[in-house]
């Protein structure tokens, strides 16, 4: 079983939420035809840049996580944690970790985020932190008693160290444990994509998404990505997370071939995605894109790896 939560904001869009809301320019438009050809998506070498067990008496793990670059320039890192082994229902806080760069030194800070089963709360997965103006906002998966039902919520700050909850509730509900929340900029609205199942109760594992024009209030869901394997729980499109580059829209999704493993498909239209579109297969589980100053990378985290790992990402034009 792989239960996870997760994500992070397109990587591409993380510099232009430092200054205000982010405005995608016309390229980005949802169905804009382009003339460039796609890219193949490879990586690196992945080098360990962050171990949660420093200063614990036994291993802790990272599993699905978020970056974020304050004001300041220093990069923070928010993630599922709990000491090994797996233990997802009671993954009940978020890890916070700090750094100069992306490739460290990472020093770990208090947790960001404790489970309130007064909200309704029966765990803390998968955070994803963007910044719009002067407010951060962390979007995670807080389940709840009725895995048909399970809440995607929303906690704000001012500063990365402290959170509140959004006074009203939780964003929506879906299922089958719907979970790892992903957003970004599509044209004049946000998107916010996760996985769940085709129904509430099971079926085919599915990546979903929900529009939003003030990050509070989301449309009724609809289908990005279908999966032909079935289930609840688990399955291979979890960790979503979309990223525009040269034209074309890219979905990470996994755990997929292996528990360490993430495909990666592209399409013209970040609202459709086929398995036809395969593009790329990388060692990575919970995997996050982030461009720093042209720099492409892409994390990797999960039970029993240790802690989080960051290799080059790498986009080769293709013939396709």
């Amino acid at each position: 079983m792989q239960r996870r939560s997760r994500r992070l904001l397109p990587a591409m869009t993380i510099a232009g939420l430092l200054f205000g809301a982010l405005a995608a320019p016309p390229s980005m438009a949802a169905g804009d035809p382009v003339a460039s050809s796609p890219d193949t998506v490879s990586a690196g070498t992945f080098t360990k840049i962050y171990d949660p067990s420093i200063g614990e008496p036994q291993q802790w793990y990272v599993n699905d996580h978020t970056f974020i670059q304050d004001t300041s320039g220093t990069w923070h890192l928010f993630g599922i944690t709990h000491a090994e082994p797996a233990d997802p229902d009671h993954e009940i806080e978020f890890a916070h970790a700090t750094a100069p760069s992306m490739t460290g030194p990472w020093t770990k800070q208090a947790p960001a985020l404790t489970v309130d089963p007064g909200y309704g709360e029966t765990h803390l997965w998968a955070p994803q932190v963007i910044r719009v103006g002067r407010v951060y906002y962390m979007f995670y998966a807080g389940g709840g008693p009725d895995h048909t039902q399970a809440e995607i919520n929303l906690a704000t700050s001012t500063d990365l160290y402290h959170w509140t909850r959004l006074p009203s509730g939780p964003l929506f509900r879906d299922g089958y444990d719907a979970r790892d929340p992903m957003v970004t900029r599509v044209g004049s609205k946000w998107v916010l994509y996760y996985t769940a199942t085709s129904a509430p109760t099971g079926g085919n594992h599915v990546v979903r998404y929900r529009t939003s024009t003030d990050l509070t209030h989301w449309s009724a869901s609809a289908t990005a990505f279908t999966d032909p394997a079935t289930g609840t729980f688990g399955g291979g499109t979890e960790s979503p997370y979309v990223v525009f580059h040269h034209g074309w829209w890219y979905l990470f999704i996994g755990p997929r071939g292996d528990y360490v493993g993430t495909d990666v498909f592209r399409s013209r239209d970040p609202f459709s995605f086929s398995t036809a579109g395969l593009t790329g297969h990388l060692a990575s589980h919970a995997a996050e894109v982030v461009e720093d100053h042209g720099t492409w990378w892409v994390s990797s985290a999960g039970w029993g790896q240790g802690g989080v790992w960051l290799a080059p990402l790498m986009w080769e034009k293709s013939t396709a």
